[in-house]
Formats: C-alpha cells, structure tokens, sequence
C-alpha cells in the first residue's frame, strides 16, 4: 500500500470509498448546482459593520483610495481581505 500523509478524517473518506461501496446520488447535476450557488453565495455575500477609526487614518485612507481611482470602503475591503488571508505583509 502506498504511504500517504491523510489525516484521519481524510483516512475515513478513502476507507468509505474503497470499502463500503458508496451509492451514486441520484440526482447529482442538481444537487452539485444547489452546493455550486450556496458555495457561491458564501464566498460573496458581505456583511455590514460599524466601528470607529481615527479620523487621521480615515483622511489617509480616502486619500490613498483617490489615488487609486477606488472608493475608500472597496480600499478598506481589500486592506483587511488581504491581512486575514496572509497577504499583506510589514515592509521591510
């Protein structure tokens, strides 16, 4: 048997499907389409929130978004998109 770094979850799925002869669902194109938009929706929806930020960092802000060509929210937006995916990252 080949070595494979599953976790165990992941050794369950493998096990399951090897093993106990998983059952086609019967009506697959549809029910991938309803997981396709839920998946979808998920990954686009947004949610509104409020809090309060310096005043001199909010001129800044718009500042920089007007350079860009960008509204400051869709700057704000990708600023904290990219800090909770690890993407932006300290100069220096």
């Amino acid at each position: 048997m080949k070595k494979t770094n599953y976790s165990e979850e992941e050794k369950k799925i493998v096990d399951y499907i090897e093993n106990k002869n998983p059952q086609t669902i019967d009506n697959f194109s549809e029910e991938l389409e309803l997981l396709t938009k839920s998946a979808k929706h998920k990954i686009t929806s947004k949610k509104q929130v409020n809090f309060r930020i310096n005043e001199s960092d909010l001129e800044k802000l718009k500042a920089k978004a007007l350079q860009e060509g960008i509204p400051y929210q869709t700057l704000l937006n990708s600023i904290i998109h990219k800090y909770v995916n690890g993407m932006l990252v300290p100069k220096g």
